[in-house]
């Protein structure tokens, strides 16, 4: 693995897009993308962020920092990636409006955003940028466009322009919806512990209310002001004074810090590094099995693996978000994708046809559950049909190298997240390596799926796919 160089003195958009402080201005990002109306509809169809928020904000930082920072390699990746992602994501929305994610105007929207949040975080620390660096800022920027595909003339021809085209936008184009309000007052409130948050995780219950509370009322205070005028929001005292706090006092405290510690560092995949296998640990004390627990973990694995949407229902979207963060965190190229993406379609048909039940195009936890073990009971091929290929082929796409094995850290990859304590899978790891040399081969892969869903007790290794049953 190689990290992404600090940035230097001479280019403004990298070292905006890389301190640390622009995650106070993340939220606003997010909210005012979501504002428009093919965005939202896209982001409730599509989005991983009800279940994981703090990956969706990840992603579409590190995906500012691909474009804007890295080489001409990593840029092109990143450019045919998100053309990849974009041109599976399109439907009708609640209203009977058809959207696209490519949708020039839609796609200008989603990217000056990035920008003006840039000049927002600048703007609200009381450091405005002046005209040329400002002219700077926006001409590297549109260069980035350009490479997007997106046509000049959906963009503010110039930097002077851009407050403009987003007071346009919010005043005739964006819309305070369900979305927006979900962001604003109750996504925070119900979201997962972020990673980072280490041992402080149990607490998280009871931090997640103040943050909900302080972040909501900062992403109010910040957003621009012909928002409040065109929907009536009111940002209060308190957040005002929040804002003014928070967005001045790191800028105080980041600028006075050496470039290590004001800038992160992004970790890359590009080089084609893989994460050397480690030694597995002695195996764990066997602990009493409880008969018949395929039900429990049936519902484990709906919604910790197969709800990635976080509707409490499956449907392809779900199945497309799940290879979507696989081949982001993997750097999957094309052809690989492709595969992965084909044979999940796969498995969703079946998944379809087999469960839902009252053709509403999607499955429930107890559609899902109740069809699996009628299946499993009925047939012991059941799972060879569709789960077992769209299984060697997601073991085929973490496996880079074509060792035929999965490393400790790539079993991470797979199948981690805020849901999944990382001690959970090591666990569920260690029990797959029977042979303890650190790695998995694709027999014992999806062996081990097979063996989840169908062992009716405990003992089999397999029932620890996802850590401790």
């Amino acid at each position: 693995m190689t990290s992404t160089p600090l940035p230097d003195d001479r280019n403004p958009l990298r070292r905006s897009l890389g301190e640390w402080r622009i995650g106070l201005v993340a939220w606003r990002l997010l909210v005012m993308q979501a504002a428009h109306p093919a965005v939202a509809a896209g982001m409730g169809r599509y989005s991983t962020y009800r279940a994981h928020p703090w990956r969706r904000i990840e992603h579409t930082m590190d995906s500012g920092a691909r474009l804007f920072s890295a080489g001409p390699q990593e840029r092109a990746l990143e450019v045919a990636r998100l053309a990849r992602t974009h041109r599976r994501i399109h439907g009708t929305d609640d209203a009977g409006r058809p959207y696209t994610a490519e949708d020039p105007e839609v796609r200008a929207w989603v990217m000056v955003t990035l920008y003006e949040a840039i000049t927002a975080m600048h703007e609200l620390s009381g450091r405005r940028l002046r005209p040329a660096e400002l002219d700077a800022l926006y001409a590297e920027f549109r260069e980035v466009c350009e490479e997007l595909g997106i046509p000049g003339e959906v963009l503010p021809p110039t930097a002077a322009e851009v407050p403009a085209y987003v007071e346009r936008n919010v005043r005739e184009v964006l819309e305070y919806g369900t979305m927006v309000r979900h962001l604003l007052f109750e996504m925070l409130r119900e979201a997962p512990a972020p990673r980072r948050l280490g041992r402080l995780a149990p607490a998280w219950p009871v931090l997640r209310v103040v943050v909900a509370r302080l972040l909501g009322s900062l992403t109010l205070a910040d957003l621009p002001p012909a928002w409040h005028e065109r929907f009536g929001t009111r940002p209060s005292v308190s957040g005002a004074a929040l804002s003014w706090t928070l967005h001045r006092g790191m800028r105080q405290v980041m600028t006075r810090l050496p470039d290590d510690l004001r800038y992160r560092r992004r970790s890359s995949a590009t080089d084609g590094g893989r994460p050397a296998p480690r030694r597995a640990p002695g195996r764990p004390v066997p602990r009493p099995r409880i008969a018949d627990s395929r039900r429990a973990r049936l519902e484990t694995f709906f919604h910790q693996v197969l709800d990635q949407t976080g509707d409490g229902r499956v449907d392809a979207a779900d199945l497309q978000a799940m290879v979507h963060t696989i081949c982001w965190q993997l750097e999957v190229p094309a052809e690989r994708e492709d595969v992965l993406y084909a044979a999940f379609e796969s498995w969703w048909e079946q998944l379809r046809a087999a469960m839902d039940t009252d053709g509403d195009g999607a499955v429930d936890s107890g559609e899902f559950v109740s069809a699996m073990l009628a299946g499993i009971d009925r047939d012991p091929a059941y799972l060879d049909q569709a789960l077992a290929p769209a299984m060697r082929a997601l073991f085929r796409t973490a496996d880079a190298d074509g060792s035929g094995y999965l490393c400790e850290d790539e079993y991470r990859v797979l199948f981690g997240g805020s849901r999944v304590h990382p001690a959970e899978l090591n666990d569920g790891f260690r029990q797959l390596d029977a042979d303890g040399d650190g790695r998995i081969s694709e027999e014992e892969f999806v062996t081990a799926f097979t063996d989840f869903f169908t062992a009716r007790n405990d003992s089999t290794a397999g029932v620890s796919l996802l850590g401790r049953p």
